[in-house]
């Protein structure tokens, strides 16, 4: 070969070098270790004008370059003309490599399972790395019969092969997979060892497939494992994330020793599970018991404090952090900002906010909904405009908090500006983003943006439906809102407890009883009925419908009962004017020890004024505040005038205005004049 050789690509093993003359010759190369391809670029670096090239995928064309005559880089080193390997002697060597797979398969990792392209060795020998590719032009003829006379796992992975391969799988999120190769490698007769376990409990966590963690656990304790705080850990995890916190303590409990990943698994699954207060005891067990926090343990003791509205352990948990020094962490800032800004206190938030040495999204978006929650959305639009200064981008969370903002503050032109922002970041088609945007426009009372937004949306939810129903309610449509909530069953939506409690609402406002009637049938099948939300809305839809009978019936058969719940039924009285009936009512309310409320007794003021009772309403006008300690309210004058107007004491109601604490209300001057009109008064009337 003579002339300049240039490099032309490589296929299935083999770099194709080709002269000026336009002739292939092949040199081959074995072994794909990081080792050997720095050494094939050294070796490129050693021949002159020619630069180190990285190995590509298969029949990509590398970048040329130019190799003086006489000189071929063959696997690692760089020969002469003269002493480079000829393709018969390479031919030999393949064969010779073969048979020794053959004689001893054991020796040889079988890498079919784990191949990802042909680059990649079907079999490489564990000693001397030499490696074989099945698909190898230079492969000896008889080997085509031998592979297929070879049956399927002839040459096995060992232990360590098969946790590499299950690692991987587990990394790629191919759950599924990885327990169907853990049951695999046992049946191949592999033994699962510590190493094995963690991935195929990782996996049944992801799956939530409960049962399968508990088979897997029983071999963990027939193999020994148990006591590993890593297999340990693993379990709890497992056991945590599939909502068995009883079998996490269990292996929690029976772990001879814990580090900190038990402990902060076990912090976790009582978070998730609803129980911050028995986490924070379970973060200072652990101090005590002198194994220290690390970030994810304060990330997730910070959620517990922000669940339980814990602010005083907070701040002391913020303490801890300053001491371990991962204030600085981002992780751990953003929780702080989430805590301080669930519990109420903005002013620690922004502190933290403001001291945080780097912010990402999320730091942004924590500030951002808490100070919504805590109403300053007007605070929450100007900072989503300091974080569009500062260059940082906004997600979907961000755009929901700050819609959410628009919809408090009814600032439809900010929706509208973000809603092009969406549009412009690829959003629109999100189901949240769509939902509230969908529910932003009808805050601001444009239904016609709200449908538009809504019709476009690729896809919809409950949530979706919901916010259109509660839409049109807002805007006093009720009859629309039955539209939607009928056209959502139709379209197979299976409907939330807030959707029945909004077709209910829309029944009301639109006296719709019969609708009301199929509603209550529909809630019945899907299992609702029992909410005491959902019971409330019914009683409510049937009083305003004028049916007292069935909210009576609902009323009794409902599993309990809160104070909404009685004084939807004293309310229901007071307007058809059963006065007898509300104050029976009132009576059973205060035996069976359910908490009174101003509202209670503006429903009962207004039956007394419904049924002219006068020297009930004025007894219980005074046990009001002397028993009850509850203030009386421009509601509750209201309904006194009324009562007094209507029993023809005009004088007594005008000194009852006149002892209205602040200045007298619109609504209690309008009784007092119904009053003259129905008994003629013109000296009170002027």
């Amino acid at each position: 070969m003579s002339g300049g050789v240039h490099l032309y690509g490589s296929y299935k093993g083999t770099i194709v070098y080709v002269s000026e003359r336009g002739q292939e010759e092949p040199a081959t190369y074995s072994c794909f270790s990081k080792r050997t391809r720095r050494r094939e670029r050294a070796a490129c670096k050693c021949v002159a004008n020619v630069r180190a090239l990285p190995l590509h995928h298969d029949q990509q064309v590398l970048q040329s370059a130019a190799i003086p005559p006489g000189v071929l880089w063959t696997e690692t080193k760089v020969a002469s003309k003269d002493q480079s390997a000829s393709p018969t002697d390479s031919g030999e060597q393949r064969e010779r490599l073969w048979r020794e797979f053959f004689a001893e398969h054991s020796q040889w990792w079988n890498g079919r399972p784990e191949k990802v392209n042909a680059r990649y060795p079907d079999f490489k020998q564990k000693k001397t790395q030499d490696a074989l590719w099945c698909e190898d032009p230079q492969n000896p003829p008889w080997l085509e019969e031998e592979m297929a006379a070879m049956a399927s796992g002839t040459v096995p992975l060992d232990s360590s092969s098969w946790n590499k391969r299950l690692t991987r799988y587990v990394k790629a999120g191919q759950y599924k997979k990885t327990l169907e190769l853990f049951q695999q490698m046992q049946q191949e007769g592999v033994g699962p060892n510590k190493f094995t376990f963690v991935p195929a409990l990782n996996s049944c966590a992801s799956l939530q497939a409960l049962e399968e963690g508990r088979r897997i656990h029983e071999q963990i304790i027939q193999s020994g494992c148990e006591s590993n705080v890593f297999v340990g850990s693993t379990l709890i995890d497992m056991y945590v994330k599939c909502g068995s916190m009883e079998d996490a303590w269990r292996v929690f409990k029976k772990m001879p020793s814990r580090n900190v990943v038990s402990w902060t698994a076990m912090i976790s699954g009582q978070v998730k599970n609803g129980q911050g207060q028995k986490a924070l005891e379970l973060f200072w067990q652990m101090q005590q018991e002198g194994v220290k926090p690390d970030p994810l343990t304060f990330v997730r003791v910070l959620n517990a404090c922000a669940s339980v509205v814990a602010l005083e352990e907070g701040r002391l948990v913020h303490q801890q952090i300053i001491q371990c020094g991962f204030e600085s962490n981002v992780f751990v800032g953003n929780s702080l900002v989430d805590m301080y800004a669930k519990c109420g206190s903005m002013k620690d938030a922004l502190r933290v906010f403001n001291k945080m040495p780097s912010r990402d999204v999320v730091s942004w978006n924590a500030l951002l909904l808490g100070l919504v929650k805590c109403g300053q959305a007007h605070k929450a639009l100007e900072l989503f405009q300091q974080m569009q200064r500062e260059g940082v981008k906004p997600g979907p969370v961000t755009f929901m908090a700050i819609l959410n903002a628009c919809g408090i503050t009814k600032s439809l032109n900010d929706g509208r500006h973000a809603h092009e922002q969406i549009v412009q970041s690829g959003y629109d088609s999100n189901v949240f983003v769509g939902t509230s945007l969908v529910d932003m426009y009808a805050k601001c009372g444009s239904m016609e943006d709200a449908w538009r937004v809504f019709n476009k949306m690729p896809s919809h939810d409950v949530v979706s439906w919901n916010a259109m129903m509660f839409g049109y309610l807002r805007c006093r449509e009720g009859r629309k809102a039955l539209e939607i909530f009928w056209q959502l069953q139709q379209e197979g939506v299976e409907p939330s407890n807030v959707t029945f409690v909004g077709a209910l609402n829309a029944c009301a406002s639109v006296v719709a009883l019969e609708e009301g009637k199929c509603i209550h049938e529909l809630i019945i099948q899907s299992g609702c009925v029992s909410d005491v939300f959902v019971g409330n809305s019914l009683m409510d839809m049937y009083v305003k419908c004028g049916s007292m009978e069935d909210a009576w019936r609902v009323f009794y058969k409902m599993p309990s009962y809160n104070v909404v719940s009685w004084n939807i039924m004293l309310g229901g009285y007071a307007m058809q004017g059963h006065g007898i009936e509300a104050l029976a009512l009132f009576e059973q309310m205060c035996e069976e020890g359910v908490e009174i409320s101003n509202i209670t007794f503006v429903y009962l003021l207004s039956a007394c004024s419904h049924a002219a009772l006068v020297d009930e309403g004025l007894c219980y006008f005074e046990s009001m505040s002397m028993v009850y300690k509850i203030p009386a309210t421009v509601e509750h004058y209201t309904c006194m005038v009324d009562l007094l107007g209507h029993a023809s004491d005009l004088h007594e109601a005008e000194d009852m205005v006149k002892t209205v604490p602040s200045k007298a209300d619109v609504a209690v001057l309008r009784a007092l004049l119904g009053a003259c009109r129905l008994q003629p008064n013109l000296e009170i009337g002027e």
